[in-house]
């Protein structure tokens, strides 16, 4: 099984605005840029299964791949809590150099840490892996489908593609932001005997 997660497209957001789970708006540029990501990727076999963030800035690009988008609430971005909505250098600097220097553990009031996306996100892997090897059995309602799909598409955030990617590879949380994720850009893993391997990242 091929598994391409996708980075949604730029936003039109000022920058330096904190909007993980806010519904922001796609930049006036989607058109074009949906295109470059359309280019970089091969045809999908009609059975492709496709997945996103139920926030708008991925749904939008995930609908252009499929008539049949799944979404899933454990694909969003990080909560941050108080802090949606604002400017990072609106926040205490103090509070947010914690914030900073431990992300993992540490959250924004209300919000949750990188900890916790992890895990979220990887009950969502999990799940997805299981149902390519598994005989196709009943699984609980909020699960993802049990399938043989060849094709997965999977479009969601930076956030949670590092969790993805560091879950595959066994890395340190921390450690997952040293992996590059622009906008648009795709990353693909490869499901063969029961061994997943990684094909490219941030193309």
């Amino acid at each position: 099984m091929d598994i391409y997660l996708i980075r949604h497209t730029q936003t039109a957001s000022d920058p330096g605005l904190c909007y993980g789970q806010s519904d922001i708006a796609l930049a006036a540029s989607f058109a074009e840029e949906m295109a470059a990501v359309h280019d970089k990727l091969p045809e999908f076999d009609e059975d492709c299964l496709v997945f996103s963030s139920p926030l708008t800035r991925c749904l939008q690009l995930a609908q252009t791949f499929s008539d049949t988008v799944t979404t899933d609430q454990r694909l969003q971005e990080l909560n941050f809590g108080d802090w949606e909505g604002q400017r990072f250098d609106a926040i205490d600097s103090e509070v947010l150099q914690h914030w900073t220097d431990n992300f993992v553990t540490a959250a924004p009031p209300n919000g949750e840490n990188f900890e916790d996306l992890y895990q979220r996100a990887a009950e969502f892997w999990q799940e997805l892996l299981a149902s390519a090897t598994a005989p196709c059995v009943a699984l609980p309602p909020a699960s993802v489908q049990s399938s043989k799909a060849k094709q997965v598409l999977i479009i969601t955030h930076a956030g949670v593609i590092r969790a993805l990617l560091a879950n595959a590879l066994n890395l340190p949380l921390a450690n997952s932001f040293q992996l590059r994720i622009d906008s648009g850009s795709a990353h693909k893993l490869r499901l063969a005997d029961d061994y997943l391997y990684i094909e490219y990242i941030n193309l």
